[in-house]
Order: C-alpha cells, then structure tokens, then sequence
C-alpha cells in the first residue's frame, strides 16, 4: 500500500464577504469624510465632459451642453443634493457602474470615444468614488435620465447594506441627481457655508459651473491652464493669493507646462521666508484635472524644495492617492525630476538676465539651494554656478567671481567669516589690507562650505580667525631664507613673557610681525577646530568633543606690546606686566567671543586697576 500523498492543485475564487465592504470602504478608503464632496463634483465634471463628448461625436444638436453642478441643501429633509446636466444613465449602466463596486466606466468610455488630444478630459473615478457618500449618509438616492432617446428615467436607492432597489423614476431632464439623507454624525454638513468651502477646497478649479444654493460657489480658472507668455506677473500674485490668502506676496515663481513625455501643469511659487526654519512650512497643492487631491505632495518634489508653495495639476495620479503610491510611483519619479530642472533652469535664467532681482532673493533662498547641491547631484550641475556671497566689498558674488579676482593674493582659498559680531576685528584687519572676505549666515552653511570643497578638493575655505595670511604680516621676503631660519631672540623674549604672566606653560604663542600696528594681539583657532565646534554646536554638544584649542598671536610691530616688553625689564615692575599680558590676552578673546562669568568679573576688576595704575603715573 502506498503512503504517497496526493499533491494539492486547486483554482478558485476567493470568497469575499460582501455584507462587509461597504464598511471597510468607510473606514479605510477616505481618511476624512468631507471628501464625498470632491468624489461626487468629480463624478459630475465626468459625467458632464461625456455628454460634451457625445454631443460631438454623434451631432446632438438638442442636448444642452454648457455644464453645471447644482447642490442643494434641504435641513428639514437632512438631505444634500449633487445634480448635474451631464450624460445620465440607462438602466443596464446604474447596474453596471453602480452596482458592482469599484468598476469605472472612463476606460471603457475612452475606448469606445478615443481621442488622443482628450483622453485625459476624463477624471474617471464613478462607482468606487460615489460611495464616498455613505461616509455621511444613512441613505443615498439616485436620480438619473440617460441623453439616450427613449430611455427611462431610473431611480436606486441603497441604505449601505448589499441590498438595493432600482426601479423607473420621474425624472425629466437629461442628467444625475445623487440625494444624501445625511445621518446624526453628519449633520454639521447641512450649512450652505460649510459646503461653500468645501467646494472651494476640491472643486474651486473644476472648469464647471458649482452652485451652492443660489451662489456659484468656485473659481473655474485656473491660471495653470493658460501658457506662461499670456499671464501678467500681477496675475501671478493674484492666484497666489488665492491659493495662500494670508501669505506674503511671493519672492519670483516657475510655471509648469508639459505634455510630453508626461502630462503636468502647474505653478510653484518661492515664498518670502521669515526664518531659514520657514522652508519646513511649504506646502504644495496636487490637483487632479483640476480636482483638488491633497495638500500632503511632499513626495513629489524632492526634499529640499519643500519650501515651494503652490499647486500641481497631475491627470494621472488617482484621486485617493496614497503616500505610498507617491513614494514609489515611477510618474511621480519622473515629475520630480522635472521640477528640480526646471527650479534649476529659473535661477539660470533670473542669473544671466536680471541677476540684480536674484541677488535680491538670495537671503530667502539660498538654504534650499545649497541643501539640494548638497543632496541632488543633477541640481548641483545646473546651480553650481550661480551660488553667491555676501561679500565685504559690500555687494553679493558668486564663489567663481571671489577665486578669479583674489587669485593674485590667495589662490584657491577662500577666507570667510561665520559671524559679523564677533569676528568684526578680523574682518577690518583683512579689509585695511585689502583681503575681501566672504560671510556665511545660514545654518546650513558650515556643511556646504565642507561639501564644496569635496567637489573641489584645490579650493579651502578658511575662517578670518584661523590663521594669518601673508597679507596681513610684513613683508619678510627681503631677508635672506637661512637669516628667516634663525631663531628671534626678541619674538622668544615676548614668547616667554607672556607665558609667565599668564601662568600657563602650555599655551601656544607665537610673535608675528603684523601690517596693522594698532593690534597688540589676536587669537586664532585651527580651522578643523572651528568646524568641529560648529557641528558639536548644531547637535546639541552630545556627538562630538569639545576643544578649545588656539593660538595666541602676539603683533612685535604694536607700541603696547613694545612697552610691556620693555616694563618685563623692571624686577619692580612685574606685578603690572602680569596685568597687562592678562588683559591683552583677554582682549584678544573678546575680539572672538564675549567674556562670560569670572572672567568677566576678573577683566572688570583688572581694567579698574589697570586704569588706577595709568592715573597715578
């Protein structure tokens, strides 16, 4: 006998339980519930684009074409009422396209009507997206009459179990009517003036008439619909403000317009930021031929334009988008990609044309421009050329324009400055000898400058308070190198005097003959240190140890610094040179940071001193 088992080979259907779906249609399929007024104006912009449609192709000359969408409010009744004049529907076609859940009749609509110019026209989400309307209703009616001759009207109706009833109607104009008898939770929709802005928010741009009562309740024009050299920049702003009424006017926008080798229109629009922070504030509207979607449309543009504001209309993203599908839809892939050139090919333009307007915005945004060269490399090689600084030469210039004019003095290097307040001295010392220094303000700043010299490993950036250039000390290339060699019995005095009187052995001192004789000293800090600091800095102060390493850098051609070598002489003098070595070396520190806690009350209580000391001499 034998033991082998039969093997398993079975098809099937899957056995769905439909008394169940209407609930998980409910609960899953539309996050809020005011979205049944986005899916039914949908159904009706469809349904009346159809009979526009059918008009044409089988010359009816007696059907009234020109689309409206009429909702009506009844309190007593607690219903709502979605009409339109669009094509109806026969008998077989509420069986089919209402009846069973999820079929769609635009596919077979736009076989049947094919047309490559208008195939798009078509939003095409009746059946799954008209039972949105059970979210709010106990009961929805239909009421509908086919253009179709000799057709009767029909009437269904459904309480959102599976059961139905669908029998002839009275209805006797060619068109749907789509009655809600609102329930208990809902009732808050039974208000004219929820239900306008309701329509202002999904339908404000159907190219539709809706009427909410007696009052056309949505806008029809949207300005992307129109090519960019036929709108006025006041335009621009108006619809901006339309779209964002409480916002500042807009720094410049970008106009989308493609039909090939993907369908996308579209505005977006560079906000005036208050705070470098405000760019997490952008918010960009999706639009489906013109049926409002989301405000949510972070994925489809990549991460570091999410400043922009504005709208995108996009005929082949579904309605009841998901964040998943934007994630990983290879459309939206391809939309995102064609921002970013055509953000890129904007800033080309505004800096080739009217440069002075884009040295205007550039506080605004450059954050977002340096953090997309710094995260997408297609962007990079179109804004590489364009990034700018202020400079203080008192204008803004690009980094190419920095290296080109200052390559006599310092080539491939950069000086910069992180912070005005503090590192004011450094900066005049540079600009007294003529060394143009460039600032850096964003946050973002202290990564790009590390990022752009990775692209370019001959160009350093160094701070105006990490090291001297030759500029700025005296020309010694008059002596000869085996004298420069030799070791400075007076640089080695000033070196050992200072160390002593500031009790600390290990500090680095070094005596430097500086062009500019009115200071007597300066502290100057590793640039790798600085850099360390600054990230340690942005993270808190938890990833990454503290140093305080410097240098301090004492001037031989300053009169201060000549006098307290010379009062080091006077064994009765010691107790002052201590003071004055402190007070030079705190000094140099406040040229760099403010003073904090007891050193601050020790500079207070010397600088008294030291001037009790001046007073009585």
């Amino acid at each position: 006998m034998s033991n082998t088992k039969k093997k398993v080979d079975i098809q099937g259907d899957i056995s769905i339980h439909t008394e169940n779906i209407l609930p998980i249609i409910k609960k899953w399929l539309y996050s809020e519930n005011e979205i049944f007024i986005r899916e039914l104006a949908s159904n009706s912009h469809d349904a009346i684009t159809k009979l526009q449609k059918v008009a044409v192709m089988e010359s009816l000359t007696d059907i009234e074409t020109e689309g409206k969408i009429q909702i009506t409010l009844d309190k007593d009744k607690k219903t709502i009422t979605i009409s339109d004049n669009g094509i109806g529907m026969t008998s077989e076609e509420v069986q089919k396209y209402i009846n069973q859940i999820a079929f769609s009749g635009a596919e077979e609509f736009i076989e049947k009507y094919k047309d490559k110019d208008d195939q798009n026209q078509v939003i095409g989400h009746f059946g799954l997206g008209f039972y949105s309307s059970f979210i709010v209703s106990d009961l929805v009616e239909i009421k509908t009459k086919s253009y179709k001759k000799d057709e009767p009207a029909m009437h269904w109706s459904c309480d959102g179990t599976t059961k139905f009833s669908l029998k002839e109607g009275n209805k006797t104009t060619v068109g749907t009517d789509v009655i809600l008898h609102v329930n208990e939770d809902c009732k808050d929709y039974l208000d004219e003036a929820k239900l306008k802005t309701l329509v202002q928010k999904y339908a404000n741009f159907l190219p539709i008439e809706v009427k909410v009562g007696e009052e056309v309740a949505n806008n029809q024009n949207p300005l992307w619909v129109k090519q960019p050299n036929e709108v006025s920049d006041e335009e621009y702003k108006e619809f901006y403000k339309t779209l964002f009424p409480y916002n500042q006017e807009p720094l410049f926008w970008i106009h989308l317009n493609v039909d090939y080798p993907f369908n996308l229109q579209g505005i977006l629009y560079f906000p005036k930021l208050v705070h470098e922070l405000d760019a997490k504030k952008g918010k960009i509207q999706l639009y489906c031929q013109q049926v409002y979607v989301t405000d949510e449309a972070k994925d489809v543009v990549p991460e570091f334009l999410t400043l922009l504001q504005g709208a995108i209309d996009c005929p082949e993203i579904p309605l009841n988008v998901s964040r998943s599908y934007l994630q990983n839809d290879p459309y939206v892939k391809k939309i995102s990609k064609h921002i970013v050139k055509k953000v890129a090919d904007r800033l080309n333009e505004l800096y080739k044309k009217d440069r002075e307007k884009l040295e205007s915005y550039w506080e605004d945004i450059s954050p977002f421009i340096k953090y997309g060269m710094m995260t997408n490399d297609d962007f990079f090689d179109k804004a590489k050329e364009l990034v700018m600084f202020e400079s203080s030469e008192d204008k803004v210039v690009t980094l190419n324009e920095y290296l080109e004019r200052n390559k006599e003095k310092h080539e491939n290097k950069v000086l910069y400055c992180a912070d005005k307040g503090s590192q004011a001295g450094y900066v005049k010392l540079c600009k007294d000898q003529g060394l143009e220094v460039l600032f850096t303000h964003a946050v973002i700043d202290s990564h790009f400058i590390q990022f752009l010299e990775s692209k370019n490993s001959e160009t350093k950036f160094v701070s105006v308070d990490s090291e001297l250039t030759d500029f700025l000390k005296e020309d010694t290339d008059s002596k000869d190198d085996k004298k420069k060699e030799e070791k400075n019995p007076e640089a080695e005095k000033c070196v050992d005097v200072f160390k002593k009187a500031l009790g600390d052995d290990k500090l680095d001192v070094k005596v430097e003959a500086l062009k500019a004789d009115t200071i007597p000293a300066m502290i100057l800090q590793p640039e790798f240190v600085k850099r360390m600091a600054t990230m340690s800095h942005m993270s808190g102060g938890m990833q990454m140890p503290q140093m305080d390493t410097h240098q301090l850098v004492i001037n031989s051609n300053n009169s201060t610094i000549k006098a307290v070598l010379n009062l080091s002489e006077n064994k009765d003098k010691q107790e002052t040179v201590k003071k004055l070595c402190s007070h030079i070396y705190d000094l140099a520190k406040l040229n760099q940071k403010p003073l904090t806690g007891d050193d601050m009350q020790t500079f207070i209580q010397r600088s008294n001193e030291l001037v009790a000391i001046i007073a009585e001499s």
